[in-house]
C-alpha cells in the first residue's frame, strides 16, 4: 500500500534528446508518476532549475536530423577540464535552488543526487563504468568513479533496473541489499505486433520490406558488440544474408571509428542498411517489420531494446550474460556474446527454423506481458511510500 499525499521532485536532467535508455526511464516517471493516485505532487529538476512537463516532453519529438547534430552536452562530455568544472560548479547552484525542500522526497534517475536535505532515491542503471571500463571515454569513468560513491552513500534508497544490477552493487560497491530495490523497466503499449497496412508507410521511408530484415536498435559503441555481431551476419550463407540483410538504427557513441568502418563494408556488399537515429515515433514499426532481432550486447543493465522487441511478437537473438536472461527468460536464442560462430549459428536458426520461430514469436509476446511502465511507476511509488513512513 502507497501513503497519499507523497510530493516528489523528480531529477530530469537526463531527459534531452536524443533519447536513449535511461533518458526513456526518466521520461516515462516523469509522464506517469503525476498520474498516480497517490501522489500529491510531482516538481522537475535539471542542471540547477526546476522545469516543466511540456518541455520535458519535447525530447520526444527528436527528428533524425536533429538526432544527428552535436549538442553541447555530448562535446563537453568527452571534456576532461569540462567536466571538472561542472563537478565543482553545479552543486553550489543545486543546494541553493533545492533549500528549503527538504520535506520532499528526491529522486535522481540518473546515478547521481545533487546536495539535498531531505529524503532520497537513486536509480541505478549498471555498473559498467567498472566492471568494463574499457566500454567508455576514460572522462566518464573518471566522473563516475568520483560521484557515484558519494551518491549512494546519501541515498536514503537506491533503485536497480534489475536485480543482475543489484547483485552487482552488493558485489562491487558493498551496499547493503536491503536498501536496494530491483525495479524492471517497460515497454511503451506502442511496441506489439502490426498489420502489413500499419506498417507500409513507416518502412516506406527508410525503405525496408516486412519481415524482410534483421534488426538491431542501440548507439554504436564497443559495448553493443556490433563488430562481432558483423562478423557472425558475414559467416551467414551468401543468399540468406542477401534476402535478410542487417539493419542498425541509433546514433553513434564514443570509440565507433572502426566499427563504421566495418559497417560501410557489409553496406557496400548489400547485406547491411545503417538508419541512423530512428525517431521514437517510427520504432514501433520498425521492431515490427523485422524478421529477427539481434542485441549481442557485452553487459546491460536491463535491455530495454530485448523487450520492446518481444512485444512486438519478433523473434530474438541476445546474450546469456548481465541482466539479459533476466528480461528475456525463455523466449529467446540465448549465447556467449564473445562467441562469433555461436552468435552465427543462433542468427540462422532465427531467420530459418520456423518452429522456433513460432515459439519465440508467441514466447515473447507473453514474456512481454510481465513487464509495464505501469508495474514500475507502481513499485517506485512503493518506494517512496516506505520512504515516506519511516
Amino acid at each position: 500500500m502507497t501513503a497519499p499525499g507523497l510530493d516528489i521532485i523528480l531529477g530530469a536532467d537526463s531527459i534531452s534528446a536524443p533519447l536513449t535508455g535511461i533518458g526513456r526511464y526518466a521520461l516515462e516517471l516523469a509522464r506517469g508518476l503525476p498520474e498516480h493516485p497517490a501522489m500529491a505532487r510531482v516538481r522537475y529538476f535539471s542542471l540547477g532549475r526546476w522545469v516543466d512537463l511540456p518541455q520535458l516532453l519535447q525530447a520526444d519529438t527528436v527528428t533524425s536530423e536533429q538526432a544527428q547534430a552535436p549538442t553541447l552536452r555530448s562535446v563537453l562530455a568527452g571534456n576532461r577540464a569540462a567536466v571538472q568544472a561542472f563537478r565543482l560548479l553545479m552543486p553550489p547552484l543545486q543546494r541553493l535552488r533545492l533549500r528549503n525542500q527538504g520535506s520532499a522526497i528526491y529522486h535522481s534517475p540518473n546515478f547521481f543526487l545533487p546536495p539535498f536535505a531531505g529524503r532520497t532515491v537513486t536509480t541505478v542503471h549498471d555498473l559498467s563504468h567498472h566492471v568494463y571500463p574499457q566500454f567508455h571515454p576514460a572522462t566518464r569513468v573518471d566522473y563516475m568513479q568520483r560521484m557515484l560513491p558519494g551518491s549512494l552513500r546519501r541515498a536514503s534508497h537506491v533503485i536497480t533496473v534489475s536485480e543482475s544490477a543489484r547483485q552487482d552493487l552488493i558485489t562491487h560497491f558493498g551496499h547493503p541489499a536491503e536498501q536496494i530495490t530491483a525495479i524492471p523497466l517497460g515497454a511503451d503499449s506502442a511496441f506489439r505486433p502490426h498489420s502489413a497496412l500499419e506498417l507500409a508507410s513507416v518502412l516506406a521511408r527508410y525503405p525496408l520490406v516486412a519481415g524482410g530484415y534483421t534488426l538491431f536498435v542501440g548507439t554504436i559503441e564497443p559495448r553493443k558488440n556490433i563488430d562481432r555481431l558483423l562478423s557472425a551476419y558475414e559467416g551467414l550463407p551468401p543468399a540468406l544474408r542477401q534476402r535478410y540483410p542487417l539493419v542498425l538504427a541509433g546514433g553513434t557513441g564514443w570509440h565507433s571509428e572502426h566499427t563504421h568502418a566495418h559497417m560501410a563494408r557489409a553496406a557496400a556488399a548489400g547485406w547491411l542498411h545503417y538508419l541512423r537515429y530512428v525517431p521514437q515515433a517510427d520504432l514501433p514499426a520498425l521492431y515490427a517489420g523485422a524478421r529477427l532481432f539481434a542485441y549481442p550486447s557485452l553487459y546491460e543493465g536491463f535491455g530495454l531494446p530485448v523487450l520492446e522487441a518481444m512485444a512486438s511478437g519478433i523473434p530474438v537473438v541476445t546474450s546469456n550474460n548481465s541482466s539479459l536472461p533476466e528480461v528475456v527468460g525463455s523466449a529467446a536464442l540465448q549465447i556467449d556474446p564473445q562467441d562469433t560462430q555461436a552468435l552465427r549459428n543462433a542468427l540462422e536458426q532465427g531467420l530459418q527454423d520456423e518452429a522456433w520461430r513460432i515459439h519465440a514469436h508467441r514466447a515473447g509476446l507473453a514474456r512481454a506481458c510481465q513487464f509495464s511502465w505501469t508495474r514500475c511507476i507502481d513499485s517506485t511509488m512503493q518506494v517512496y511510500a516506505q520512504l515516506s513512513s519511516a
